[in-house]
């Protein structure tokens, strides 16, 4: 691996390796029963931000396509994220979350006619036996809703970043970011507005919690996960995201004193595996594009 491939993965990484902060800033730092209305407030304001830096409106095909990312990219998947956040265990949502790289490496067979490498189904199933091991606890509440709320976000999460690949390689990611957060915003308004009741003005902490999860857990990082996914490929870009539910307990352990035991020791030995073994037996080598 090159030193250049070396950057672009460990800058890749960097994503979903902060969104594992994610969990500990929204279930400590926000109130629940909001998931639309938290996804509305985290995707908008960042969005229009990246926008005024690009300066750059969509053209063409591009309002269309805008449109269709931003919904499965933010839209649908944060808006289920959330809902399973609040109506599951965390270890059983994050688990099938954990399903995504899966789906994307099915997915990307008939849209973007990559063949399905053994290796890359096995560094999948591989990864989410970890993530099972390092969340799941016995004794678990299933919810039928939180159940198909977190499969329906992972569904949606690897179509956005299977059709970013496909349509995404001649757009500079931050404004590809900027475009696609604000469509998935814009969506989540009239959502937000209908299906939940007001939220009454956010506390400094609140503030302070939205902020970072807008700024740095959706701007940097989704910027970082577009150049990434151009640069790399689907499915060892979307292998990485394995890294969050590693991060989050990682993070638990360190702030929370959530100290991880044997078996999610095995966990994160799996994780890792199987991140390792998804970047030697990923997508067949594509052309260069632009990642500027």
């Amino acid at each position: 691996m090159t030193r250049i491939r070396s950057v672009d993965l460990a800058l890749t990484a960097l994503a979903p390796a902060i969104w594992g902060s994610s969990y500990i800033v929204a279930t400590e730092g926000l109130p629940a029963g909001y998931p639309l209305t938290i996804a509305c407030l985290r995707a908008l304001p960042a969005g229009l931000l990246l926008l005024l830096l690009v300066r750059r409106l969509p053209t063409g095909i591009w309002w269309g396509r805008a449109l269709v990312l931003g919904a499965f990219n933010f839209t649908f998947f944060w808006g289920l994220l959330f809902l399973a956040a609040f109506r599951l265990p965390g270890g059983l949502a994050a688990t099938l979350g954990a399903s995504q790289p899966l789906l994307v490496v099915l997915l990307a067979w008939p849209l973007l006619g990559t063949a399905i490498r053994p290796g890359a189904v096995g560094a999948a199933v591989l990864g989410m036996a970890g993530v099972g091991l390092l969340v799941l606890a016995p004794g678990l509440v299933v919810d039928g809703l939180g159940v198909v709320a977190a499969l329906g976000g992972a569904v949606s999460m690897a179509l956005g970043t299977v059709l970013t690949r496909k349509w995404g390689a001649n757009v500079p990611p931050l404004t590809l970011t900027a475009w696609q957060m604000v469509a998935g915003g814009v969506l989540l308004v009239p959502a937000a507005l209908l299906l939940e009741p007001a939220w009454p003005a956010p506390t400094v902490g609140q503030a302070l919690s939205l902020g970072y999860l807008g700024l740095i857990g959706a701007a940097v990082t989704y910027v970082l996960w577009f150049r990434g996914l151009a640069l790399l490929g689907p499915a060892r870009a979307s292998a990485l995201a394995f890294l969050s539910p590693l991060s989050a307990v990682l993070l638990g352990w360190g702030l929370l004193d959530q100290r991880p035991g044997p078996i999610q020791g095995v966990g994160m030995f799996l994780v890792v595996a199987g991140v390792v073994w998804s970047q030697r037996a990923g997508d067949v080598p594509q052309p260069k594009v632009r990642a500027a």
